[in-house]
Formats: C-alpha cells, structure tokens, sequence
C-alpha cells in the first residue's frame, strides 16, 4: 500500500480537464430523496471547483456512509455509481476521464485509510484498502 497516495495524485495530475462546481461531500446525511428520485444536496461547505470526474470519483467512495455507519464503497458499488452518474449526465465516460474517477476514488480511500491508521477504531478501512488497492490501482491507470 506504500505510495498509493503519491500514485493516484500522479494519476489526476496528468489529466487537464476543466473544473466545475459541485459538491464534494454525498455521505447520506447530505442527500434528500423524494419520490426515489435525488431531490436536494446540502452541507454546502462541501461546495468545490474541480474537474466533474474527479468529484464523480471522490463520491464513488462516500455516497454509501451514513453518519452511524462510515463504509467505503465496494468495487462492485464504484462501479455501479459511475455507470449510474454516466447515464445521469447524458454521455458516457471518456477512457481519461474513467481513469480520474477512479483515481480520485482511491484519493479518497488512502486518505480515509491513513486517517483511520492514525486514529484507530477503524482497521476495516485499511484492511479493505489493503485488499483491494491493486485493483483501485489498474482501474486508475496508476
């Protein structure tokens, strides 16, 4: 797991796209459904100015936390919500773009990780983190 972090900035470093504003924070506390359907953002200290692929991919890994329970995504469920955030948006993922989302999925886990490290009471982040970095790690293109 060693320069998992250094790897991944790498990642989204080589890429240039252009920033957007969004919200950066989609842990369920944050979310408003009505209908099934999406309704409301909020905990606008969240709000942020970066390429739509790289706040796409820190969400991949914080839209399934609740304030009681604070899970990582899945691989399985990253990849579902990109899918799904495509098909939100209109278009497809470019092959560039794709590579961001996941690398700044990761951003987020590593740091998650190292938080939890240095706290404790959180080993299941890390241990998943170990068990799944390489994957997170070839879907980001680092």
């Amino acid at each position: 797991m060693h320069g998992v972090g250094r790897r991944v900035r790498g990642r989204i470093a080589q890429s240039h796209l252009p920033p957007v504003i969004g919200h950066a924070d989609w842990e369920s506390q944050n979310l408003r459904w009505s209908g099934g359907q999406l309704y409301m953002v909020h905990d606008w200290d969240s709000a942020v100015s970066q390429p739509e692929m790289q706040i796409a991919g820190w969400l991949t890994t914080v839209f399934t936390a609740t304030r009681s329970l604070p899970t990582d995504a899945t691989l399985d469920e990253t990849e579902a919500f990109l899918d799904a955030y495509a098909v939100a948006r209109g278009r497809p993922w470019s092959a560039d773009e794709r590579l961001v989302c996941w690398a700044a999925g990761l951003w987020v886990r590593a740091f998650n990780a190292k938080k939890a490290a240095v706290r404790g009471g959180r080993e299941q982040v890390v241990e998943r983190l170990k068990v799944e970095a390489a994957e997170r790690l070839r879907q980001a293109g680092a």
